[in-house]
């Protein structure tokens, strides 16, 4: 193994809460190589029952007296603050996986931010007491060195200056220019001597020098807490910071020296998908040709081959002499070898631009001063965004770690996977990527995943690093059944990415939390409602008892029998761990005499069925005439892509028993509609509880039998166009259709969603 690899592997392997210099810190260590993908030491767990943040208001400081700070890097930051903001509560965003987690409180560190502003601190940088910059910039672009004493007065001054709240709930983020060092103590510092190439070649000498120590102890960023009362939950006076260093290197940027136009990637891997099972070590080293490169260069030596076996059979057949075969043969060999070194410099192109390289996905061309370092800003996002999570999960550093002191992002270190969109291949001038795994206020961002507790507690799906997670109720509505027959509802089909969480009792010790599912059977019966997973062992649609180690009552499978035919619409709500909650429905058909008029009418409550009567019913009713069932309808949208639906409108299939009257609503939840700046009405007569929609398309279905059949049903162009850009969405699909009676005509409304992948 190459010495680069020792290094590599020595290197930490992930961020670490300790006490530095006498602070205590969530370090984010500058780690070029390391990738944990789930696997915790000890246990993941609130270790000393610290608090967690239910919600967070985010202050951003800039202290930046010299300027140096681009506007475009602060807008790009500040954008995304805001867009972080404005999102909240999304399941698409990697902030919702922390709401699983909890304190002895029972609270939820809920994905609920609000981005109070930014701000240029420009009171001077202290001169005395500062630590030693280990790597200034040259140029005379070095500015100082800083230390952690000093950051926390001077944000403690600028507090006081403009009057800013202390407490648990508010979250500053302090950044630097370039030019600036931050140093914990001497040796653990944002900047470290060196390059990594000359710290490989000390590894291969057998040797540690200061470089190679100061690389190992040189960290990204960090979060901590001023807290004067020592108080376990913080209290008014606390103060929570994180401090991000200018560690974005200078790749694109002109004004700086040409030794500091470097790219800064220890701090933010990229150009992988490092959720697969294999060594990031194997991903760095170098290919050594690829099938491309193959094929071209056995077609070439086979066209050498064959002018050197024409010139020699010229040479038998006396066409040519000895002279001139050799002066082919120098010919061919000579070409061969310009061939040879053309193919080692394209190969040393590939190499380099497939190497580790940074991200910068808002890198887009050269900027109003010349350069091309738009996207250095996003680096220092990433680094935002980690430190978010672990701020909320772990705010005064006695929260959620497992026992080697990794916070929930550590779990999951250069874990960026699912990529939304984005090649690895390096840009021009830069050699950046354009990877991205968030959409935040229009910044595309390439964010650490976050740890996925549930994945400790459940075997399915058990995936134990996330940017973002998964609500969907699913269950299969049987054919139709006979009135008294036994009927079964499996809610396990769900998608409920958080499915398992903790729970403090009271006596404040960890119990193990799942989702809770809850069935309205469409016939007026009392609902069921329980834990998933587990089912009833006896005596269901009871939802007790049931089976160890499930928790009781539990509901997510259930039987039920219906007294009277008629069509039914049963309702499955879910809420996950982490307090999100989803539903759908499904229409269920049973054959059977109907129930007998309550003495307030068929519009009374406990009508058996989920069709509405139109108010003219009981007046028909009473004058004699005989009762008309509703239609009985379905409507579901079949596989098909994303792509397909944009292009020719979306496919739906749908089924009548009658002649019918009425029309299609394709709806999206309002969060996700609000994300891609897709407008439309309010949907309204949604089951109780369910999520905020909005109709996003319609079509009119009229029929003169019953039968099956499909439609296609079109989006608005722009509905097309923020459509095209999306990798993922989940649609609900409602068919609402009248029977023809001439009196008292009836109304049934079915209910269907589907995901729908590009």
């Amino acid at each position: 193994m190459s010495a680069c690899v020792a290094l590599l592997s020595a290197a930490p392997a992930g961020a670490i809460v300790e006490t530095v210099g006498g602070t205590k810190v969530g370090l984010q260590p500058r780690n070029l190589a390391s990738a944990n993908d789930g696997a915790v030491s000890g246990e993941f767990r609130d270790l000393e029952g610290g608090p967690i943040l239910p919600s967070t208001n985010t202050y951003v400081i800039y202290w930046d007296p010299a300027a140096r700070l681009h506007g475009n890097w602060e807008h790009i930051v500040d954008v995304f603050m805001q867009g972080m903001g404005a999102e909240s509560s999304s399941l698409t965003d990697v902030f919702a996986v922390d709401s699983q987690y909890t304190d002895p409180a029972n609270r939820r560190a809920s994905y609920e931010s609000s981005f109070h502003g930014a701000y240029t601190d420009t009171n001077p940088y202290p001169t005395s007491g500062n630590c030693t910059d280990p790597a200034p910039l040259g140029g005379g672009k070095a500015l100082t060195c800083v230390t952690d004493e000093q950051i926390r007065k001077q944000l403690e001054t600028f507090m006081a200056q403009h009057k800013l709240p202390k407490g648990i709930e508010d979250v500053y983020y302090l950044l630097t220019p370039p030019g600036i060092a931050v140093c914990l103590e001497a040796g653990h510092c944002s900047d470290y001597p060196g390059t990594p190439q000359e710290i490989e070649a000390d590894e291969e000498a057998h040797t540690e020098p200061l470089t190679d120590k100061t690389y190992k102890h040189s960290f990204c960023s960090y979060h901590s807490a001023i807290n004067p009362d020592n108080a376990t939950n913080g209290d008014a006076n606390t103060v929570l910071y994180a401090v991000i260093p200018w560690i974005a290197g200078g790749a694109g940027d002109f004004h700086l020296a040409s030794q500091d136009q470097k790219q800064a990637y220890e701090c933010q891997d990229g150009g992988f998908l490092l959720n697969e099972k294999t060594s990031l070590l194997e991903k760095e080293r170098p290919k050594v040709t690829t099938k491309e490169e193959d094929e071209k260069r056995l077609a070439a030596e086979k066209k050498e081959n064959e002018e050197l076996t024409a010139a020699e059979e010229q040479k038998t057949k006396g066409l040519i002499d000895q002279t001139e075969l050799e002066a082919k043969q120098h010919e061919i060999e000579a070409a061969r070898a310009v061939r040879e070194v053309e193919e080692k410099k394209e190969r040393e192109a590939r190499e380099k631009s497939e190497g580790p390289h940074e991200q910068e996905p808002n890198q887009d061309g050269r900027g109003e001063d010349g350069s091309y370092d738009n996207g250095l800003a996003d680096l220092l996002v990433s680094q935002i965004g980690v430190e978010q999570q672990n701020i909320v999960t772990d705010p005064l550093l006695n929260g959620w770690q497992d026992t080697a002191g990794n916070e929930s992002t550590d779990e999951c270190r250069n874990d960026f996977a699912l990529i939304r969109s984005g090649g690895a291949g390096g840009a021009p001038f830069t050699e950046a990527g354009t990877l991205f795994n968030q959409t935040l206020g229009g910044v595309n961002a390439y964010i650490n995943d976050a740890f996925n507790l549930a994945a400790q507690k459940r075997e399915y799906p058990g995936v134990p690093c996330l940017n973002g997670v998964n609500l969907e109720a699913q269950f299969t509505a049987p054919n139709p059944v006979n009135a008294g027959e036994v009927v079964g509802f499996d809610g396990m089909e769900s998608d409920i990415t958080l499915d398992a969480g903790t729970h403090f009792n009271a006596k404040g010790e960890e119990e193990t939390s799942y989702p809770v599912f809850t069935w309205n059977f469409g016939d007026g019966s009392p609902e069921v409602s329980g834990f998933a997973p587990g089912a009833p062992s006896l005596n269901s649609p009871e939802s007790t008892p049931c089976e160890s180690p499930w928790l009781s009552p539990c509901a997510a499978s259930t039987y039920h029998t219906y007294q009277y035919g008629g069509t039914y619409e049963v309702t499955l709500t879910a809420t996950d761990v982490g307090g999100n909650t989803t539903s759908v429905s499904r229409s269920v058909t049973v054959h059977g005499p109907a129930k007998p008029p309550a003495s307030g009418g068929p519009g009374s409550p406990g009508s058996a069925s989920t069709s509405t009567a139109t108010p003219g019913a009981a007046a028909g009713a009473a004058a004699g005439h005989a009762p008309v069932p509703p239609p009985v309808a379905a409507a579901a949208i079949p596989k098909q892509t994303l792509h397909s639906a944009v292009r020719k409108g979306l496919v739906v299939s749908y089924s009548v028993n009658e002649q019918v009257a009425g029309h299609f609503e394709v709806l999206l939840s309002r969060a996700t509609a609000h994300r891609l700046g897709i407008t439309g009405s309010p949907a309204v007569g949604l089951p109780a509880g369910s999520p905020a929609e909005v109709v996003i398309a319609k079509a009119i279905l009229v029929t003169t039998k019953g039968g099956r059949s499909a439609v296609h049903i079109a989006f608005s162009k722009r509905t097309d166009a923020r459509l095209a850009h999306v990798q993922k969405v989940s649609l609900m699909l409602r068919l609402i259709v009248r029977n023809a009676a001439s009196v008292d005509p009836l109304t049934t409304s079915v209910v269907s969603s589907a995901t729908l992948s590009a």
